[in-house]
């Protein structure tokens, strides 16, 4: 089968492709583990994460995304071809058109740095798609349809959140807060309250098995590893679910003001619509437990993941892909 079509969810934390009637062949992280001396790419994807706090000085595993934009150019270019060349195989008679997912508030230079890059990796031509409107597509939203609908899409470097009516975004806004976000926060209460150091490995682990948005009536625990501050020896805690709470208290409000923003600027005919379906997440973040309930109680309006909120984007970016004509407003920039 030739594979002249490619979707790309380029995110913070994970890389998703897509390919037309194939569905997601790719899930895998976005690092890449680089040859300190000859600046070679020795591993990408699954392989370098497992390097990430591991590796000798000789080696560097680095996420070359911050923040849902391009942090090193040379880095996500080789990632990139990587990912490209493991999804349409081997031998290639054709390049392929590709498609990439992007934060809506991507400034202009950030946005020519990604087609570049996909240039540069062996793309045909390379398309740019707001990351609203795919996740919306991709979570069975009807954007064409002449009524408001609101999706807010939490990743690993942003959350973007966009009222979407017409197929068009009416209002959005798009906050660097995501899952990278609370990992730090995660690891800094660890270390102010039990004076333990612990990687970026450990926080996201404590996120994911006990991480809540809101304390809840029976805690959840887990044992933490890490590096005594004061003795520096190794030393093992237990960290609540109420700990992450009170640690990501400051990331959620920033995001809560976000979402209130954008509901600010709505126009009320849409406002009655958010109102009446209730506002969808997606993203990898959006499962943090209670979110959806915090958004819920903050806003007034009902709010419910996704089903599989991880894939939405990258999903959407492939419906938007095969039928280019019916998604061409959506799109931000051809090459």
């Amino acid at each position: 089968m030739i594979i002249k079509k490619v979707a790309i969810d380029l995110g913070t934390t994970n890389i998703l492709v897509y390919v037309p009637k194939k569905g997601i062949v790719i899930n895998e992280p976005s690092v890449v583990a680089i040859s300190k001396e000859d600046r070679k790419v020795l591993a990408v994807g699954i392989e370098a994460k497992e390097m990430i706090g591991r590796t000798p000085d000789t080696i560097i595993a680095e996420r070359p995304l911050k923040d849902g934009v391009i942090a090193n150019y040379r880095t996500t270019e080789a990632m990139l071809r990587y990912f490209i060349n493991k999804a349409v195989g081997g031998i290639r008679l054709f390049r392929p058109e590709v498609m990439i997912a992007v934060p809506a508030g991507i400034t202009s230079t950030e946005r020519r740095a990604v087609i570049d890059a996909a240039m540069a990796a062996g793309a045909r031509a390379a398309y740019i798609i707001k990351e609203p409107i795919v996740a919306a597509i991709g979570a069975d939203i009807p954007i064409g349809s002449a009524s408001g609908h609101m999706i807010i899409d939490v990743g690993g470097g942003t959350a973007e959140i966009a009222v979407i009516s017409l197929g068009g975004i009416v209002s959005c806004g798009s906050v660097r807060i995501g899952g990278t976000k609370f990992d730090a926060s995660i690891a800094e209460y660890i270390r102010r309250k039990y004076g333990l150091a612990i990687g970026d490995r450990s926080s996201e682990d404590v996120k994911i098995k006990v991480g809540s948005a809101m304390f809840m009536d029976k805690p959840l625990s887990i044992d933490v590893k890490g590096r005594d501050l004061i003795s520096g020896l190794p030393r093992t805690v237990t960290v609540t679910s109420d700990d992450t709470t009170e640690a990501l208290q400051h990331d959620l409000e920033g995001l809560i003001d976000a979402v209130k923003e954008v509901l600010h600027e709505t126009p009320p005919e849409l406002s009655a619509d958010v109102m009446d379906k209730g506002i969808i997440m997606s993203g990898g973040s959006s499962q943090l437990r209670n979110l959806d309930e915090l958004v819920a109680q903050a806003t007034g309006v009902p709010c419910y993941v996704a089903d599989e909120p991880l894939l939405c984007v990258a999903k959407g970016t492939g419906i938007a892909l095969e039928s280019l004509e019916n998604y061409k407003r959506s799109i931000l920039s051809t090459k």
